[in-house]
């Protein structure tokens, strides 16, 4: 038996355990139970979406396809991105096993061990620890909480983008915090990349849940040619209601496309052609889909903050993007404990601030793709706890 290389074994020790998945089992299996701690919609995936998934296993699509994915689905996101934001071909696009596999599989076509990855924080915590199992250093850059919501201290990012820097991973629209850069901010963090010849890796999940003019956040893709260090990773999971089908994409320069066939080949394979059929018709039938949704979450964000704001200790605000509030309660200084408790006691599930970083601590993070009257119920129970 061969040994497992020192560096990944000790990083794969050394990672921090989902303190969200453990006030989650906490109240799993607990009788009415108000769940608000994962990032998923209240709704099923849209029944034109579930039926071409249906009849392509009806085909019998279900044997092995190609590594990068159905060019049918690369050619309909092709056109969709083209619309959205640059000119894009299929020749630049994979298609993963989910949004997290197609971070996966950057990080390991471009992380070596001792490589310095730089992340903007709070974040979901597989961002900052995914590197770390390929022996990155890696760098936070905490954004800062004010009445009005978070904020990035530009001047201090771009200083950690230091040439021997080689990566550094973006989330925005952010998970927890729905901070969103603006395009102002990602010229100059471009510039400082280019530079220095700094891969940028922005994770795009909540582009499409953007509550402000025009509905859909900037984006890297405006900005940067097809053929630079940039690479657009994103899921099907939030704007199509597809959580559980585990789709995902990654645009990338075409010289990285070989590499990241390569890796899906020792990954996964390939994607399922069937859920790749339902992806099609996402992208093809679905834009009403992503406007209801966001429709739908910007109403419910308005509502849960306002909500919020009015219980005493309560500091909430709302944000550009993303489905979440992140909010302070005053006096907790351990954010995992207060929501176990609050599971145990007053049946509401919401994730604890200190999974998302040090920085998160006293923080709450609260789904709020539900309805109005679940989120009541929700509030009420805060309210309760907090009495």
């Amino acid at each position: 038996m061969h040994a497992f290389p020192a560096v990944t074994r000790d990083a794969i020790r050394d990672l921090r355990a989902s303190s969200i998945r453990e006030v989650a089992n906490a109240g799993m299996g607990r009788d009415g139970v108000l769940q608000f701690w994962f990032g998923e919609p209240d709704e099923v995936t849209p029944e034109f979406i579930r039926r071409a998934g249906i009849e392509s296993l009806e085909a019998g699509e279900t044997f092995y396809v190609q590594n990068l994915g159905l060019p049918l689905l690369r050619e309909a996101l092709a056109a969709y991105l083209s619309r959205l934001h640059r000119p894009s071909a299929p020749d630049n696009i994979a298609i993963t096993s989910s949004g997290m596999n197609a971070l996966a599989l950057v990080e390991q076509a471009l992380v070596a061990p001792g490589d310095r990855v730089v992340v903007v924080t709070p974040l979901w915590p597989n961002l900052v620890e995914g590197p770390k199992i390929l022996g990155a250093d890696v760098c936070t850059i905490a954004l800062r909480f004010a009445g009005d919501g978070w904020h990035l201290d530009l001047d201090r990012l771009l200083e950690a983008l230091m040439p021997q820097t080689k990566l550094l991973i973006v989330n925005s629209p952010n998970n927890p915090t729905g901070w969103t850069l603006t395009r102002d901010e990602q010229a100059a963090i471009l510039e400082r990349c280019r530079r220095h010849g700094i891969w940028i890796v922005a994770d795009d999940a909540y582009e499409r849940l953007y509550y402000r003019d025009p509905g859909l956040a900037p984006s890297f893709l405006d900005l940067a040619d097809a053929d630079e260090r940039v690479i657009s990773t994103n899921t099907f999971s939030k704007a199509w209601l597809m959580t559980g089908w585990r789709l995902g994409w990654i645009v990338a320069p075409r010289a990285l496309m070989d590499d990241l066939g390569k890796l899906i080949e020792y990954n996964t394979s390939c994607t399922p052609g069937f859920v790749q059929k339902a992806g099609i018709a996402a992208i093809t039938q679905g834009e009403e889909v992503v406007a209801r949704t966001r429709r739908r979450f910007g109403a419910a964000q308005e509502f849960l903050v306002g909500a919020l704001n009015r219980l005493p200790r309560v500091r909430a605000a709302p944000a550009p993007g993303a489905m979440y509030a992140f909010f302070r309660v005053d006096g907790v200084d351990d954010s995992l404990e207060f929501c176990k408790r609050m599971v145990r006691e007053v049946g509401l599930g919401v994730a604890p601030g200190s999974a998302f970083g040090p920085e998160g601590e006293g923080f709450i993070r609260w789904c709020f793709a539900a309805s109005h009257e679940r989120l009541a119920d929700g509030v009420s129970r805060l309210a309760q706890f907090l009495r």
